[in-house]
């Protein structure tokens, strides 16, 4: 595996493609995506986001959660998880270059070659879970629950920061409790407390672009990988 690196990164290290090669990629792959995507907007559930509060210890969370799903919360499963995927990390600081300069054309041509090499993999199907950050906010009487806020976490690893990327989720997010503990989150959120709880987000890599590479805005240079996963279930827990 670690030697793979080099090989991987060859393109954008040495032809970085012209904007013209770039635009006429984009057209194209734009025209695929418009063909294949068909299918999957017909065919797809609606994920249901209006799902039940659960309070749970940390170590049974397998419990809770899909049986057959990779369970990827932790640095060194999600780093394993991009090992089957790509291999090794990207080269950073060869893509960004001495001073940024030209780094968009690296990563292109950087995400757009492993892309190509990660096509057909088995992997690309397994079911995953990750985890964002969410916090109860106004009540929803209807429902006997709470709406939910919902923002990502960075994940420090070796391959660089790991933020996950939702796609398809529902617009409207609630989380109802059991009663006992509604009267009691009412109390708690009615005094100025803010609750916070774990969004569970279980679905699969999406297919066409399924790994996004960039650097993070407010870190000039720092590497940072994006899994996009089309969202096919949701659980919200409070973790003990």
């Amino acid at each position: 595996m670690r030697g793979y690196a080099p090989a991987l990164d060859a393109e954008y290290r040495t032809t970085p493609p012209s904007y013209a090669h770039i635009m006429r990629t984009m057209r194209v792959m734009m025209g695929i995506g418009l063909l294949t995507a068909m299918p999957s907007v017909l065919l797809s559930q609606p994920v249901e986001g209006i799902r039940p509060l659960l309070a749970a210890e940390r170590s049974a969370l397998r419990s809770i959660l899909p049986s057959a799903t990779q369970l990827l919360h932790e640095p060194a499963a999600i780093e394993k998880f991009l090992e089957m995927l790509d291999g090794a990390p990207p080269e950073w600081g060869i893509v960004y270059g001495p001073h940024g300069t030209g780094h968009d054309d690296r990563l292109f041509a950087l995400n757009r070659l492993r892309d190509r090499l990660r096509a057909g993999r088995e992997v690309l199907t397994q079911e995953v879970t990750f985890f964002w950050s969410g916090e109860l906010s106004s009540s929803v009487p209807s429902s006997g629950g709470f709406r939910v806020a919902i923002g990502p976490k960075l994940i420090p690893t070796r391959w660089g920061l790991v933020r996950f990327k939702p796609e398809d989720l529902p617009s409207e997010l609630v989380a109802f409790p059991q009663p006992v503990l509604q009267e009691a989150l009412c109390r708690r959120m009615g005094g100025g407390e803010h609750i916070e709880i774990e969004v569970a987000m279980t679905g699969r890599l999406a297919p066409d672009e399924s790994i996004i590479y960039d650097f993070a805005h407010e870190q000039p240079g720092q590497g940072m990988v994006m899994p996009v996963v089309r969202i096919e279930r949701l659980d919200y827990l409070m973790v003990r």
